[in-house]
């Protein structure tokens, strides 16, 4: 067996950083306000949740970057999450603004954080760089496939730096991943097949009610239809239509994108998707077992199979992610099988690293080559924080991060329309279905537009 010299590959990795650092975004860096290497950062956290106080707290702690407001609709939430956030940097406290644009006015802030609920991602990036402020935007990306163009071309009109929060474009394990492919050593692939399965189980509808004292639950539900204040919606949108895409494009859009830097692939040919909510007693709307299939022109097969009810699948926990372990493969929930005609190539989510296995020797497994990974959050701040000051595109860049979600969308429009077969036009990124088309993009509710960049 052969195992991959992490140090060594972390050595080569620095010495060709100025080529996996991708273009500069701007000619002039110069023409659009970058901060000194000397001085902090200040950054506006949007939505203040679980992920959001992770990140917000991440940022922090680096010591080169200040988190200077704290946006959220609900105050409650500022005040929950201010204190542990100010201990990260030096004791110095967030300003609160309940709607995050008093934030954006400000000419001396550098980026902002949106870690809100999907439906209010686009808004919140376009009119971020609008503003001239850089971008750090949570998974999934966008409520639907028109929505992450504009973001797309919002950045691009800008001249912003608009990171993706798909952290495992900046783990050393994938990118060594990547190289071994490329570098033949898994032979000829044609099959990929990603994995996303745990237990999320269905829930009832609570009725509708008085939004908690200070809850600005019009600002909430932003751009989605009208609807009165409910638990149900606030705290399932997940699975909620008129809110998310599910979980293919949730939790499943970290190993497709993963699995895309790995392999190599864009948007594909065809999209074929399948599946159904059969666990019906309750109010979720998205699928819980669900498998799409994408076809590429480079003789390329690629599946995305999801289940929700599966609690003995599992998600590769903080022990695995942070030492020398791999997960139980057979029972690993957030996985990608990488066929070749050489081997196959097993691969973690988030810091689960990699094994390849070829053929077995007396009916036990004989692993050719391997890699230990790490949870790679730290290493994709680093990257958003290098672009902020070089100006150069990040590994998840926002064009990068549109065309990964922008395949989940094909799958979830042809799911909804039956498991429609569609073909993509690679120019446009329309698909060749009527119907299907009616799902490209949503209609909004005043003031909470978003227009055509």
């Amino acid at each position: 067996m052969n195992q991959w010299d992490r140090r060594g590959f972390l050595q080569r990795s620095k010495q060709m950083g100025a080529v996996a650092a991708g273009w500069t975004l701007l000619g002039n860096a110069r023409s659009v306000r970058a901060t000194p290497a000397n001085e902090q950062i200040s950054m506006a956290l949007i939505g203040c949740g679980g992920r959001g106080n992770a990140l917000a707290r991440g940022f922090a702690s680096r010591g080169d970057c200040k988190i200077t407001y704290v946006a959220d609709v609900n105050p409650a939430m500022y005040e929950k999450y201010a204190s542990g956030i100010a201990a990260s940097q030096g004791n110095q406290v967030p300003r609160f603004v309940k709607d995050f644009r008093h934030a954006l006015d400000d000419p001396s802030l550098d980026a902002i954080i949106v870690a809100t609920p999907t439906h209010w991602h686009a808004l919140a990036t376009v009119w971020g760089c609008q503003a001239g402020k850089d971008v750090f935007v949570e998974k999934p990306l966008a409520h639907n496939a028109w929505e992450g163009q504009q973001m797309v071309k919002a950045a691009r009109k800008y001249q912003r730096v608009v990171q993706v929060g798909t952290q495992n474009r900046s783990a050393p394990y994938n990118e060594a991943a990547r190289q071994y492919i490329a570098d033949g050593k898994l032979g000829k692939v044609h099959f990929v097949r990603v994995l996303n399965q745990k237990l999320w189980e269905n829930f009832d509808m609570a009725p509708n009610k008085t939004p908690p004292p200070g809850f600005d639950w019009d600002m909430w539900n932003g751009p989605a239809a009208e609807h009165p204040y409910n638990d149900t919606l606030r705290y399932h949108w997940h699975h909620l239509w008129r809110y998310c895409i599910g979980d293919l494009g949730n939790d499943g859009a970290h190993q497709f994108d993963q699995a895309r830097m790995i392999v190599g692939f864009d948007l594909p040919r065809q999209v074929y998707c399948t599946g159904g909510r059969f666990n019906t007693q309750g109010a979720a709307e998205t699928p819980d077992t669900q498998i799409a299939t994408f076809t590429y022109d480079r003789d390329l097969v690629v599946t995305l199979e999801l289940t929700l009810y599966t609690p003995y699948m599992l998600k590769i926990d903080g022990q695995v992610r942070d030492s020398d372990m791999f997960p139980y493969w057979p029972q690993c929930a957030t996985r990608i099988d990488i066929y070749g005609d050489q081997g196959v190539m097993t691969v973690g989510r988030m810091g689960g690293g990699w094994q390849v296995h070829v053929r077995t020797k007396d009916r036990q497994p004989v692993v050719k080559d391997q890699m230990y990974g790490r949870f790679p959050d730290r290493d994709h701040q680093q990257d958003f924080v290098r672009c902020l000051r070089t100006r150069q595109q990040p590994k998840a860049d926002i064009d990068i991060g549109h065309r990964s979600h922008l395949t989940l969308h094909y799958a979830t429009m042809s799911y909804r329309t039956g498991g429609q077969r569609l073909v993509v036009d690679p120019q446009t990124q329309h698909v060749d279905h009527a119907e299907a088309m009616e799902l490209f993009r949503r209609e909004y509710r005043r003031p909470w537009e978003l227009k055509e960049v």
